[in-house]
């Protein structure tokens, strides 16, 4: 069957069109949660005095996933033609990782003093489950 008859058939016969998915963050934070980090910040930061404050570090890590490359192109999602892409759910819109991937982890500390240089852990197989 060639590729214009499938479309054709889709398009009339079916009454669906093709969305394509796109990749997207798994979480990210809310207005709630960026008010609650910076209350628990100005709670954290009154424990102290002002000269405590100059050693206290904050060390923040993050894993880089290596993935291979996908051409997603063709990756397409069929809805009915009146159904708009707003109205369809973002589980289904999203593709995820795969379970296990190749990774490599940066890590950095901050404080009032300064900062440390950039810490490279060494790649590994590593669970990023995108759920």
């Amino acid at each position: 069957m060639s590729q214009s008859s499938v479309v054709r058939i889709i398009h009339r016969d079916l009454d669906l069109k093709c969305l394509k998915s796109r990749r997207a963050q798994e979480t990210l934070l809310t207005e709630a949660n960026c008010r609650a980090r910076l209350n628990h910040s100005k709670q954290l930061l009154e424990r102290y005095s002002d000269s405590d404050v100059d050693f206290i570090w904050f060390i923040d890590e993050k894993v880089f996933m290596v993935a291979t490359p996908k051409n997603a192109q063709n990756d397409c999602l069929y809805a009915l033609a009146a159904v708009k892409k707003r109205d369809v759910t973002a589980e289904r819109l999203v593709r995820t990782r795969a379970t296990f991937c190749q990774s490599l982890m940066v890590l950095v500390g901050v404080s009032k003093l300064g900062y440390t240089h950039l810490g490279l852990v060494a790649p590994s197989s590593v669970n990023c489950t995108v759920s």
